[in-house]
């Protein structure tokens, strides 16, 4: 899968107002995730599998990344 298949990203509603550090996120055909760089869309876009993006978001919602 490429960057032209995927459609539909969205972007975090905290990551308005200006931030310089946001992604746009984008579920995939087969129910994994493809983020992209909101400033720079031209950029590879990073595909994950379900499983990995749900590991990654339990450990930003438990503070990993602090």
């Amino acid at each position: 899968m490429n960057r032209r298949t995927v459609t539909g990203f969205k972007k975090s509603s905290a990551s308005q107002g200006g931030s310089q550090e946001c992604v746009e996120v984008a579920q995939t055909a087969d129910g994994g995730r493809a983020v992209r760089d909101t400033k720079d869309r031209g950029r590879a876009t990073q595909f994950y599998g379900l499983a990995q993006w749900n590991v990654f978001v339990s450990a930003l919602k438990e503070g990993a990344f602090r």
